[in-house]
C-alpha cells in the first residue's frame, strides 16, 4: 500500500464524492477511481458501496480509514522530525492585520508544542494583499481572511466573523441599531488601493465601486474615518480607537477567517498548520 493511494482513499472516504474528492486532490476522477479499485483487489474487500443515492463505506473501508489516517499522520511526523534533526525545518507563515486574533494566539503555542524544533517565520502583510504573499511565493502557508482569487490555492475556512459600518462616534448613524449598506449609499467610503485583489475589494466596499481615501491598514481605515468622516466596514468585535464606534450591517456576510496555502504543496508541516488552526478557532 503506497502513501499516495492511501491519501485518496481518505480524500474520498471523508467526501464520499469521487468527483469532489478528485477536485480537492487536484486531479481528474478517472485516474482517482482506478486507484481506489486497485487498493480495494489489494485489500480484498470492497471498501465503498456505490449506488445512484451516493457513495458510503462499506465496514472494510471505515476500518481503513481509522488505519489510514494513523499511518499518514506518523509518515507526516517522521519526514518532520527527519527534517528538524538536519535542521532543515522552517515554516513561512503570512499573516494578515497584527495577528492579535486569540485564535491565533491558541494556534502559535500549540504549533509550537507540536513542533518545537520548527522554525516559524512570520511574514505581515497589509490589507492590499490578503494571501499575504501566497501568489508571489514568498509565505508556504496564509492566515487570513477571504475572499480572494482563489486559483492555485486550497483554502480551508476556520470562523466567520459578523461586519459592522465604521463610524465616527457623532455621526447621526451611530446612533442606530442596525445598519444596512443602503444607508452608506451616499458617502464617501476607505478604499485599498488599485490593482488590490478585486473580489477582496469588492467584499470591503459593500459590493459597490466607492470614492474615498486610499488606505492599507487597519489604523489607516480608522484614521480616514476620524479625520474625514468617512465610513468603512470593519470587524463587529474590534474595538475602534476613542471617537469612533461599530454598527452592524445586517445585509453583509460575515468575513471569513481562512488558512490558504499552495494547492498540490505536500509539506506535512502545512497540513499540520491546518489541521492545528482548525482546533485552535474552535476552541
Amino acid at each position: 500500500m503506497e502513501l499516495r493511494t492511501l491519501r485518496y482513499f481518505v480524500a474520498v472516504a471523508e467526501e464520499l464524492h469521487f468527483g469532489r474528492a478528485a477536485v480537492r486532490l487536484h486531479m481528474t476522477q478517472p485516474p482517482l477511481s482506478r486507484a481506489i479499485k486497485q487498493l480495494e483487489t489489494e485489500v480484498g474487500a470492497p471498501l465503498f458501496d456505490r449506488s445512484s443515492a451516493g457513495v458510503t463505506l462499506t465496514p472494510a473501508g471505515a476500518v481503513l480509514l481509522d488505519e489510514a489516517r494513523a499511518l499518514l499522520d506518523q509518515a507526516d511526523r517522521v519526514r518532520v522530525r527527519v527534517a528538524a534533526a538536519a535542521g532543515t525545518a522552517t515554516l513561512t507563515v503570512g499573516i494578515l492585520g497584527n495577528g492579535s486574533d486569540p485564535g491565533a494566539t491558541r494556534l502559535a503555542r500549540a504549533y509550537h508544542r507540536r513542533h518545537p524544533r520548527v522554525e516559524v517565520r512570520i511574514r505581515d502583510a497589509d490589507l492590499t494583499d490578503p494571501t499575504c504573499g501566497l501568489h508571489a511565493g514568498v509565505v508556504d502557508v496564509a492566515l487570513t481572511r477571504g475572499p480572494f482569487e482563489e486559483t492555485g490555492l486550497t483554502v480551508y475556512e476556520l470562523r466567520a466573523d459578523p461586519v459592522g459600518a465604521l463610524l465616527r462616534a457623532d455621526d447621526p448613524l451611530a446612533r442606530r441599531d442596525s445598519l444596512r449598506l443602503a444607508d452608506l449609499a451616499d458617502r464617501r467610503w476607505f478604499r485599498f488601493p488599485e490593482g488590490t485583489d478585486p473580489d477582496w475589494q469588492s467584499y470591503w466596499n459593500g459590493g459597490e465601486p466607492r470614492e474615498g481615501p486610499v488606505v492599507r491598514a487597519v489604523q489607516e481605515c480608522q484614521q480616514a474615518v476620524l479625520w474625514n468622516g468617512t465610513v468603512g466596514m470593519t470587524l463587529l468585535d474590534h474595538a475602534p480607537v476613542k471617537g469612533l464606534t461599530v454598527v452592524p450591517l445586517i445585509d453583509m456576510p460575515p468575513s471569513r477567517v481562512v488558512v490558504a496555502w499552495s494547492a498540490g504543496d505536500t509539506n506535512p508541516l502545512i497540513r499540520s498548520f491546518r489541521q492545528i488552526a482548525g482546533a485552535a478557532y474552535r476552541d
